[in-house]
């Protein structure tokens, strides 16, 4: 973990923050290439009504509309919580060579907590993985998320 790579996080946490304000599952991601940017995206699910508007989906989608490519090597993908194994088989498809999540997912991580897609072998491609940037700040605003919800489902 590096500087860069706390640095990006912050901008993947400012989806989450913005994603939580919304009544999304504050779930963020940012897509780096070159040291620049070049896509962000925060849940969607609800607003959308679309099941698979993950941060991580819809920050591909735009990276390749930005680079004009589906091919997104030597991009970094930096996400809040660890991926699922829908977004681990987009950023597979999409050649990303590096992901940098934050907290783990216990329930439905696909990059380390319940399988290892990205790192897999028998894959055609793999992915470098860097686990726990910024980690405590994910898990706190998932955490706060959810307990505001349940405090609104009790009342």
């Amino acid at each position: 973990m590096t500087e860069i790579d706390q640095k990006f996080m912050e901008v993947a946490l400012r989806e989450a923050n913005f994603a939580a304000q919304i009544g999304e599952v504050p779930i963020g991601a940012a897509i780096v290439k070159d040291g620049k940017v070049i896509a962000t995206a925060h849940n969607l699910r609800e607003h959308s009504e679309m099941a698979t508007q993950h941060a991580e989906i819809i920050a591909i989608e735009a990276a390749c509309t930005e680079l004009k490519s589906w091919r997104l090597t030597d991009c970094t993908l930096y996400v809040t919580i660890e991926p699922c194994v829908m977004c681990a088989g987009a950023i597979l498809n999409a050649r990303i060579d590096r992901v940098v999540y934050g907290a783990m997912n216990q329930k439905g991580g696909a990059v380390g907590s319940l399988y290892n897609v990205l790192t897999d072998s028998r894959q055609n491609h793999q992915v470098e993985v860097i686990a726990g940037v910024k980690a405590d700040n994910s898990a706190h605003i998932m955490k706060k998320f959810f307990k505001s919800k349940r405090k609104r489902r009790n009342h």
